[in-house]
């Protein structure tokens, strides 16, 4: 009887290189992107997949439509929750600053003598 183990310690064994030539990790190809699937397609198919979901879905009358009260309550939703990260309202603050600040007043190079 052979032990299940001589077939792990053999593996072990090899290189990475060879290791990589029969396919990689959970079985995706050596170069690390699968060919496969929604997101390793272009923008522009995806976009048309996408396009034609949304569509059926009206058709069907499955497709949710926001109203007015609940797009207002998900942008309150989410700008409580972003505004809690503290450095984040810092760097956009600082960032604003700046902008409003290089529009106001002329650099170095713009001053006229």
């Amino acid at each position: 009887m052979q032990d299940p183990n001589d077939s792990r310690s053999d593996r072990s064994e090899r290189s990475m290189g060879e290791l990589a030539t029969e396919g990689g990790s959970a079985g995706r190809p050596a170069g690390g992107r699968s060919n496969r699937g929604f997101a390793s397609m272009d923008r522009e198919r995806q976009r048309e997949i996408a396009s034609k979901g949304g569509r059926a879905a009206h058709r069907k009358g499955t497709a949710h439509q926001w109203s007015a009260d609940e797009a207002r309550e998900a942008g309150r939703k989410g700008g409580t929750s972003v505004s809690r990260d503290r450095e984040h309202m810092a760097a956009i603050g600082r960032e604003g600053g700046a902008s409003a600040h290089r529009r106001t007043r002329p650099s170095n190079g713009d001053r006229q003598s």
